[in-house]
């Protein structure tokens, strides 16, 4: 009894050869022979289908890449449309035009304060100058 309690309490996935012995126990016995005979036969069908598919995909991957060399795509032509594509989807989103636009106005906003700063110290150089040059010319305040 203690052995069925734990089976039902297990919480690890089937495996494998469980999964079949399910498969087995539980739709076997209802299945009757003629339509186990049909699932069969359209196993068989399926699996037909799918490796001609396979093979037709094949054929036309190698017929893809025949015409790209033909027309002189490589792998490296590719990467960059891809990478010029990729920047262009980036550079039409929302969040880069803000943050180009913010960005942009703060770059100007920087600018016209260096341009300040500029004139401020050539104007503190000029005022020097003009004081350097005022008292060069004035004799009292020469000391010989």
């Amino acid at each position: 009894m203690e052995a069925q309690a734990q089976g039902l309490l297990e919480t690890e996935p089937l495996q494998g050869r469980d999964e079949d012995t399910v498969a087995s126990d539980d739709f076997s016995s209802m299945l009757s022979e003629e339509e186990r005979e049909e699932l069969k036969a359209e196993l068989v069908q399926l699996e037909d289908e799918i490796t001609t598919l396979r093979q037709v995909l094949s054929a036309k991957e190698r017929h893809l890449v025949e015409i790209k060399q033909k027309l002189g795509m490589n792998l490296m032509n590719e990467l960059k449309q891809n990478f010029s594509r990729s920047w262009y989807d980036v550079q039409t989103t929302t969040a880069y035009k803000k943050t180009h636009e913010t960005l942009s106005h703060a770059g100007q906003k920087a600018t016209a304060a260096f341009s300040n700063v500029g004139t401020a110290i050539s104007k503190k150089f000029g005022d020097m100058s003009y004081s350097i040059r005022h008292s060069i010319s004035m004799p009292a305040m020469r000391r010989k």
